[in-house]
């Protein structure tokens, strides 16, 4: 269940309204090609903590995008030699997440709609890149692409998806109280503030 959207209330549209806007590139984000790096140590997609995670690193690409690279592990297999889709979702989530680097803004998943149009065998790096199409209000709607094969090779997952803008007080209220603490008492003032930033 999603804090953002309760139960009963209407599916949140992928599709833009016409008054939306244009997302902006924050003047103080990460050039082209420097990495985004990881915001929870203990992130299953992004933090280096997580023995089974994704591991994933985005990189900041031009305008509002961002592009990554996950490799599917044995243990990242749903049938035999296959990824699981769950985890290939999760791999874009984590990329669209990202974009909120690139903007200033955190923000967490509202809708995810993922489409596998391909199989993504267990040694593959899935080539995946993210891009913020358009801002109304709270809302930011995004898209992603997962290639196998190279950045040009053929796509194997695509995703539509809106995050929602929420502040630090989101995690603080509904976040597990010894993750909290353990996140504010990093003497890591650059760390400390990056657990509370990104949470896709």
């Amino acid at each position: 269940m999603s804090a953002v959207n309760p139960p009963g209330s209407p599916k949140t549209s992928l599709v833009p309204p016409p008054d939306a806007v244009p997302p902006v590139r924050h003047p103080e984000a990460p050039a082209p090609g420097e990495p985004l790096g990881a915001h929870f140590d203990m992130c299953f997609g992004c933090g280096g903590g997580q023995p089974h995670g994704l591991h994933l690193t985005a990189r900041a690409g031009e305008g509002v995008s961002a592009t990554a690279e996950f490799t599917v592990r044995t243990a990242h297999q749903g049938a035999p030699g296959l990824a699981h889709g769950g985890v290939l979702t999760s791999a874009l989530d984590e990329t669209l997440g990202s974009l909120g680097w690139l903007m200033h803004v955190i923000a967490v998943t509202g809708r995810l709609e993922t489409d596998f149009l391909r199989p993504v065998p267990v040694d593959t790096v899935l080539h995946i890149e993210a891009h913020a199409n358009a801002v109304h209000g709270r809302k930011i709607y995004s898209t992603a692409t997962g290639r196998i094969g190279g950045p040009d090779g053929p796509a194997a997952v695509r995703a539509d998806a809106v995050f929602i803008e929420v502040k630090v007080e989101h995690f603080i209220e509904n976040g597990r109280e010894e993750e909290i603490q353990a996140a504010m008492d990093d003497p890591d003032q650059i760390r400390r503030a990056r657990a509370f930033e990104v949470n896709p």
